[in-house]
């Protein structure tokens, strides 16, 4: 009897647990098995109605996830990953339309990469994904405090006048990011460079996204920002007065 490619046996913790949401087989396979020569152990699944439970019972490092899929969508197969886990989520879409890349990041996705995906740059960014993942649970803790904003790097938790703010991993790094360099203004290519380990290419809206978030959850005035700031033509400033 064939046993599913989610249900596996485990491999050791060392190895990084990737799980593959992506129905087009041939490109499946290229993905896994470049991921593979590469150190990562691969989880398949075909579609979108599946890759819930299979993340639930596989409980992987990294979540590589098809926009189109039978069953169920990825924007609604990553809301409901979000619901019970913080696993780092990387979108494939073949749209060229920013709507649905920031549709991905509102969504709680932490990247995208577009199709046709040049496997070197899928690696670099979950490499990436993986870094950040490993400072997030507590490899360079820290905590920062800023009136009644506390930011626990340790933890990967934020809380404003004692309530705990969830935030997802992109966001949690670009607030950490801004609150520790307080009054300097950060570019959006030092901000990319900084959380995902690339330029800006005038086009990336995602650091747009995840700061239009950071805001609606710690009650900043989207069209009068006080605590994170628009600094026209520069870039974003954190503002530790306003907390």
């Amino acid at each position: 009897m064939h046993t599913p490619p989610w249900l596996s046996p485990a491999r050791p913790a060392a190895t990084p647990q990737v799980l593959l949401v992506e129905d087009d087989r041939r490109l499946a396979e290229l993905i896994g098995d470049y991921l593979r020569e590469h150190g990562f152990a691969v989880q398949h699944v075909a579609r979108g109605d599946l890759a819930g439970d299979a993340c639930r019972q596989h409980a992987p490092q990294l979540v590589v996830l098809d926009l189109m899929l039978p069953g169920l969508g990825g924007i609604d197969v990553c809301r409901q990953i979000r619901g019970f886990s913080q696993v780092p989520i990387l979108m494939l879409t073949a749209c060229e339309d920013d709507v649905d890349q920031v549709l991905g990041l509102e969504s709680g996705a932490d990247d995208y990469v577009l199709k046709p995906v040049e496997p070197r740059l899928l690696l670099a960014r979950l490499r990436a994904l993986l870094r950040r993942q490993s400072v997030a649970s507590g490899h360079d803790g820290g905590r920062l405090e800023h009136g009644q904003l506390l930011i626990d790097r340790h933890q990967r938790e934020v809380q404003l006048q004692g309530q705990r703010v969830e935030v997802g991993t992109t966001e949690f790094e670009i607030l950490w990011l801004l609150a520790s360099q307080p009054g300097q203004v950060l570019s959006r290519d030092q901000i990319l460079h900084a959380v995902r380990g690339i330029g800006f290419d005038g086009q990336d809206r995602s650091v747009d996204v995840s700061i239009g978030k950071l805001r609606r959850k710690l009650g900043d005035d989207a069209r009068e920002p006080r605590r994170i700031k628009t600094i026209w033509g520069r870039g974003y400033q954190f503002n530790p007065v306003a907390w």
